[in-house]
């Protein structure tokens, strides 16, 4: 989702040297060879293991094997082959779960981590201490980068990988066109999301390319942040559902709020500019004209 959308934009804005791998980012030889031949000035370091709390909670080890062999991979080999200028995507899971709200970018490692995404926020944590420690060591330009949820055109609409609004999303549409009387959520709906629409995401991480240079991590948020019940109502709308919500209270809640504190980036000059509403909208409108069955939607592995 979010390479694709930094590809459109990269090429709305008038590059035409957009590289992208289309190779396993596990691989350690594929990524060197891949690296040594393209050669790279500047690489945005999207590959990942994600997924809401039904994810997480199944396959930790995949969380976390997956993404620090990712991770180490892209980022020596960025060193290794000169690349000018890297950009690593960590996430919001990375705070403490118990944090001070708005997150500021100071309070990493300031307490424990919310333990249903405890091994994919380690994984995220070193990541940005790979980036700091060859920035030392060999003085790299490697920043990190923490946005808010993620969504947009090409999500993971599937319940039990995708997070709490593409999922809910997909479950209201099919809900809609099976006849269904009700869907279920996890948790009791009280938890506090922030959304960032994918597009945003791509403009705020070029940006960050050509304005942000510092090895402290740099938070891109929306501003705003909305309950679990709020989303579900905003979604219900987009999808035009009519059916009622049960929150099932016997499932895990996850973090109680995760709201960024997005200071330091609209301080460089940078502002969100897609508003919740015309960003479900605009996801929904895509997910109609891409997925006709929800069994179309690939479960990554």
């Amino acid at each position: 989702m979010i390479g694709s959308a930094l590809v459109r934009y990269l090429k709305t804005n008038g590059f035409q040297k957009a590289i992208t791998t289309g190779i396993d980012l596990t691989d350690q030889p594929g990524i060197f060879d891949f690296m040594k031949a393209e050669r790279p000035d500047y690489v945005f370091l999207t590959g990942a293991r994600t997924g809401g709390i039904v994810a997480n909670s199944r396959y930790p080890a995949e969380f976390i094997y997956q993404n620090l062999q990712v991770q180490n991979n892209i980022i020596h080999s960025a060193w290794r082959y000169g690349v000018k200028k890297l950009l690593f995507f960590a996430s919001s899971c990375i705070y403490p779960r118990e944090c001070h709200q708005p997150m500021k970018e100071e309070y990493l490692l300031t307490g424990k981590l919310e333990p249903t995404s405890e091994p994919y926020a380690i994984a995220k944590i070193a990541g940005i201490r790979m980036c700091q420690s060859y920035n030392l060591q060999y003085g790299t330009r490697f920043i990190s980068a923490v946005p808010a949820d993620v969504y947009g055109p090409e999500d993971d609409f599937n319940e039990e990988t995708g997070h709490v609004l593409p999922a809910l999303l997909a479950k209201m549409h099919d809900a809609k066109k099976g006849g269904r009387s009700a869907v279920t959520v996890w948790g009791t709906g009280s938890p506090r999301r922030e959304a960032l629409y994918v597009d945003d995401l791509a403009d705020a991480s070029v940006f960050l390319m050509n304005q942000y240079d510092k090895s402290e991590i740099i938070n891109i948020g929306s501003g705003q942040d909305f309950s679990v019940k709020e989303l579900a109502e905003r979604i219900r709308s987009a999808v035009g559902y009519q059916g009622e919500i049960i929150y099932d209270v016997s499932k895990p809640d996850g973090a109680p709020r995760k709201l960024l504190d997005n200071g330091r980036i609209t301080g460089l000059g940078w502002t969100p500019r897609v508003s919740p509403d015309a960003g479900i909208r605009q996801t929904y409108q895509w997910y109609l004209a891409h997925i006709i069955d929800k069994s179309n939607v690939e479960i990554q592995r």
